[in-house]
Parts: C-alpha cells; structure tokens; sequence
C-alpha cells in the first residue's frame, strides 16, 4: 500500500462529521463559506465524496494523525486529486496517548477530554502555528481532520477561531455540533482504530461506550479556553511562543473574510 491508496479491506464513505467554519462571528463579520472545513478521517472518504470536496474549492488537507493511523488508511482517494497534503501530527503515538488513558472507559468519556486537550494545546503549539500557516497561504479551502474529528480537530478548530478573535461561546458551540455525529464517526473510524489497538496489546472495549455518558459535553472545550485565559491572559500566547506573529493572524483574518 502506498501512502496515496487507501488499504482495500476499508470501507470508504462520505465523511461523517465534516463541516464548513463559514458564518462563525468574528470582528469585521463572520468566517467565509469555502476558508476552512473541519472533518473526520478524509483519508476514508469515498471517491464521490472527495471529488466533490475538490469540486468545491478543496486546495488543502492537514491531516493531524499519527503517523500509526496514517499507515493503515495512506491518503484514500483524495491522494489521487490535485490537493497539497500536509501531515501535521498533534500526537506522536496513538498507542501512547491510549496508555496514559488508562483504560477504554476513560477514552470513550468525552466528558473528561480537558486535560488532554490543554496539553494537546501547550504541547502541540508549534504543530498548531504549522497548520494555522498552511490556512493562511493555501489558494483555496483547507480542510483538517484527525480520526473522529473532535479532539484534535477541535483544538485545531479553537485554535483558529480564537485567532480569528471569535467569542469563546461560538467556539464551544462549534465543538458540541459534533456530538449529533458521535454514532456515526464510530461506524467510520472503527475500522482503522481497533487494529491498531489490537497491535499495541490494547484492549479498547467499544460496548464500554453504554457504561459512560451519552450526552456530549462542552466542558473539554470550556475547560480548555477558560485555562488559557486564566494561565495566560491573552490565550493565544503558547501559540505566539512557538512562532505565531501578528502578520499570520492578519493574513489569517483577512482572508478569513474575504479580503
């Protein structure tokens, strides 16, 4: 399998959990339809889906998987269209970060994601600026997308919104959006994850899922930006510290209107 082709044993279907940042309030108006699309795994979508991904304006993908995730899906479909892909890894180690979980219960309540996302944002911060360019000069549309589209999606996703200067609520309000998906991502990304899981010698119970909340919580991401401005007054400073500069947020918010 070449990184381009995705395993032939996959299922490969439209995108569970994908939408456009277009229409969140930001100074000067509102994020334009066609900036930015946050997503679950593009490397599964079907070929219909990822044409018509293209056909829209897709110029772009930042795919913020593990290296062990990339290896079981390569680029899927959308390796054969002209789009410029970048791999951003947030986490060294899929295997890693399921070992200092602890146990499949604590990984399926997304409840409990705070700490791992103020981690993923201090952490990851030069990873972040990386993407945050890739948006800022890509021709077209850029799309990010991890597994399942919510935990490193969704920093990347705060990430950029609190760039673009949006209010923590329309942030939030971003995040709780996926939870109408949750079902249908773990049909998705199942299929990519339990193998590697199985590899690792890690047993990830997914009927666990009936033992832990149903109800998708905004306090991971509550959480997440309520410390940032508690530990840093302006929560962009982790970001600024790994290369963030005022000229990339400018170019970030002009374009992000149109200008």
């Amino acid at each position: 399998m070449t990184l381009i082709d995705a395993a032939p044993e996959l299922t490969l279907s439209p995108p569970a959990n994908l939408r456009d940042l277009g229409g969140i309030a930001i100074p000067g108006g509102a994020v334009r339809a066609g900036f930015a699309l946050r997503a679950d795994d593009l490397s599964l979508a079907d070929p219909a889906s990822a044409q018509r991904l293209v056909d829209d304006g897709l110029t772009a993908i930042i795919d913020l998987r593990s290296a062990d995730e990339v290896a079981v899906t390569g680029r899927g479909p959308l390796g054969r269209q002209q789009v410029s892909y970048h791999h951003v890894p947030f986490l060294a180690s899929i295997g890693a970060a399921a070992r200092t979980a602890g146990d499949s219960a604590a990984m399926l309540d997304q409840s409990t994601f705070e700490p791992m996302y103020i981690r993923m944002f201090e952490s990851a911060a030069p990873q972040i600026v990386t993407a945050l360019s890739i948006i800022a000069y890509a021709p077209g549309a850029t799309a990010f997308h991890c597994a399942a589209g919510q935990d490193r999606t969704g920093v990347l996703a705060a990430s950029l919104l609190l760039t673009l200067g949006a209010h923590d609520d329309e942030i939030v309000a971003d995040y709780v959006a996926t939870g109408d998906n949750s079902d249908a991502i773990v049909g998705r990304t199942r299929q990519v994850i339990a193998p590697i899981m199985d590899r690792l010698g890690l047993d990830l119970d997914w009927a666990a899922r009936a033992a832990v909340r149903q109800e998708f919580s905004p306090r991971p991401m509550r959480g997440l930006l309520d410390h940032l401005t508690a530990t840093y007054g302006d929560p962009l400073r982790p970001l600024r510290a790994a290369g963030l500069t005022d000229d990339l947020v400018q170019r970030l918010r002009g374009r992000a209107l149109g200008a």
